[in-house]
């Protein structure tokens, strides 16, 4: 099987390609330089040159406050076109395609975690575009498994663990939110999944993926910090504006996921493991 990871150079798309390196897979990787998602007839290039079995698409704008206002046309160009793109591509030549999604495209007042059938309702605009991403490739023929996730972290690229780590090496005290409440997901779990999907040939369609129980911004950065000399004290949301709208609740249901028989471990399992990596 020969395996196309696209985004290659982003937090999840080196994840990928240290697990298929680690798993002695067949697989070619393309960053944004060698292959920009949106360019249509550059993908269909690339596709029809290396004909893959399976394309784990790690290509993804990330920005989520700029894409409310100036990064707004990329986000759009990327999430939406550019997943368009991909997916008729895959179906052109057979392949497998394994997208990841993401959990803002609920709208995240539920009192509980949400189902993958639950409806969607997008308040930012990266959500939105995600969400058009999703309906593409559902549209497009392909072969496909649509993963949504949340609060990603890794060995790899900027998030909240890293960020958290180097705070309290500078400082004394942090206020962190204690009103967002999630399911962080370790890049290595979300790897592993998108590889079990394939192996076991699970049905086609929407996963929930992220590590297991939840929590709020505030106790994982608790944890993160645990072993460091800082005081870290809850606030609310209000504390910290943001140009795009954040979810309450962004905590995703794992039962289908783990119908697959794929072993979820913990956030704290997840976190404890990658610190001690680092």
């Amino acid at each position: 099987m020969k395996y196309l990871v696209v985004g290659a150079n982003g937090q999840l798309g080196q994840e990928l390609v240290k697990l298929l390196n680690e798993r002695h897979e067949t697989f070619v990787a393309f960053d944004s330089q060698a292959m920009n998602i949106t360019n249509r007839n550059r993908v269909l290039e690339v596709f029809e040159t290396e004909k893959p079995d399976v394309v784990l698409d790690a290509a993804a704008y990330t920005a989520v406050d700029a894409a409310e206002d100036e990064g707004k046309d990329l986000n759009w160009a990327v999430n939406a076109d550019g997943s368009k793109n991909l997916a008729d591509a895959a179906n052109r030549i057979g392949a497998k395609l394994v997208f990841v999604s993401t959990d803002y495209v609920f709208g995240g007042t539920k009192e509980g975690a949400y189902l993958e059938t639950d409806p969607v309702g997008p308040k930012n605009e990266y959500g939105k575009a995600k969400l058009a991403g999703e309906r593409s490739i559902e549209a497009s023929g392909a072969k496909y498994y649509i993963v949504r996730t949340s609060w990603v972290f890794g060995e790899f690229g900027k998030n909240f663990v890293f960020t958290m780590q180097n705070l309290g090496k500078r400082l004394d005290k942090l206020t962190v939110v204690n009103d967002q409440k999630g399911r962080p997901t370790w890049t290595r779990t979300l790897a592993e999944f998108m590889m079990h999907l394939v192996a076991v040939d699970a049905e086609q369609g929407i996963y929930n993926l992220s590590n297991d129980n939840e929590t709020t911004w505030y106790e994982f950065a608790k944890e993160i910090l645990r072993d460091e000399d800082v005081d870290v004290e809850p606030v609310s949301s209000d504390m910290f504006p943001t140009k795009a709208y954040r979810p309450t609740n962004s905590v995703l249901d794992l039962n289908k996921a783990k119908a697959t028989g794929f072993v979820i471990p913990t956030w704290q399992e997840a976190l404890a493991s990658f610190q001690s990596e680092l």
